[in-house]
């Protein structure tokens, strides 16, 4: 059965506007834009079976709901799963996803990007509406351990303007729509409504992974 969390928040998404992803049926090839780079954030497995990529907004309440299930995968199949994750931030709605994106950027000028990731996502309910989002973030900063004044200053640079802009068009050429959008090896899937079946995907990529080599 679906997540009871999940489907609430799907239902209270979509009324807000439409951000859950609506898939036009079936998988996308493999494209320029899915393939990593240096310049994309990724964590798991060293030789990796299969490739997770998710566009995410920090602010979205749909990927707070789906964080605990990615988190979960991540642990599961950390000997098989490579996951990425991109900045696909809704300015229309979301009045902090761009500066929380930029938060996350910056911790990671500091090797903290994943840890300030985890803790966003924890926390949106914070600062998701917040007037004074820098200065909370600020506080994460402090509490991950980072230099706060280079952390403050970071959030200003360009290069990590144009990193999550790159980010986002990207995915807006990939078919992105909304957050979150998942590709699992290179394919855009439609959201899986719970965690088993996310695993059940999941489980069938490596299988196909491992009888192409073989």
């Amino acid at each position: 059965m679906p997540s009871k969390k999940i489907i609430i928040t799907m239902a209270v998404v979509a009324i807000l506007g439409g951000l859950l992803v609506i898939f036009s049926g079936g998988s996308k090839d493999v494209t320029p834009e899915t393939t990593l780079t240096d310049s994309d954030w990724k964590r798991g497995a060293v030789n990796p079976k299969v490739t997770l990529i998710e566009y995410g907004d920090f602010q979205c309440p749909a990927c707070s709901a789906y964080e605990p299930i990615v988190e979960k995968l991540q642990q599961d199949f950390k000997d098989t799963l490579l996951f990425s994750y991109r900045h696909f931030p809704l300015t229309k709605i979301h009045q902090n996803a761009i500066l929380s994106s930029k938060a996350s950027e910056a911790a990671g000028r500091q090797e903290k990007f994943w840890e300030m990731h985890d803790l966003l996502y924890k926390t949106q309910a914070e600062w998701s509406t917040a007037s004074n989002a820098k200065e909370i973030f600020a506080v994460y900063a402090k509490t991950l351990g980072l230099n706060v004044a280079q952390f403050e200053q970071d959030l200003g640079l360009k290069n990590i303007e144009e990193k999550i802009k790159a980010d986002f068009e990207g995915g807006a050429k990939l078919g992105v729509r909304g957050t979150p959008t998942f590709f699992l090896d290179g394919k855009k899937i439609e959201n899986p409504r719970s965690y088993a079946d996310f695993k059940i995907l999941i489980e069938s990529s490596i299988k196909n992974s491992s009888e192409k080599i073989n």
